[in-house]
């Protein structure tokens, strides 16, 4: 397993858990590109920092769990399991995998795969009415 490559994916999640929006910026080259299987939409660095600073805001005890990292010569891959509480103390979690590229202890490319009905499906607004006859 290469160090560098698996330190960089080791610190970059570990900034998420904190809540460490800028640590976790620091570890994506300037150009680097943010992929997602759910729209297949390439993104930036600044649109995805955006997304981490959302998560660091809005799940709360976050941590990813069964985490399972393989490197490769250029990369590596993580599965992992997202959990948290959103504000409203509702439980979440999101199994997902990504896949990084690293060139010089940096991400240059980021490509995520989940499936977004399970996000849509625990972000949804709960009825918190109910019905009495």
């Amino acid at each position: 397993m290469d160090e560098t490559i698996a330190s960089t994916c080791r610190r970059f999640f570990d900034a998420i858990e904190r809540g460490d929006v800028e640590a976790a910026a620091a570890l994506y080259a300037p150009n680097a590109v943010i992929w997602h299987n759910t729209d297949e939409v390439a993104t930036s660095r600044e649109a995805s920092v955006a997304v981490v600073r959302d998560i660091a805001r809005n799940l709360h005890d976050r941590r990813y769990a069964d985490r399972r990292v393989a490197t490769f010569a250029t990369g590596f891959v993580q599965q992992h399991i997202l959990i948290g509480r959103l504000a409203d103390g509702t439980g979440f979690r999101l199994p997902a995998c990504v896949v990084g590229t690293v060139e010089h202890g940096l991400i240059v490319r980021f490509d995520e795969y989940y499936d977004q009905l399970t996000v849509d499906r625990q972000t949804a607004p709960h009825d918190q009415s109910t019905t009495h006859s």
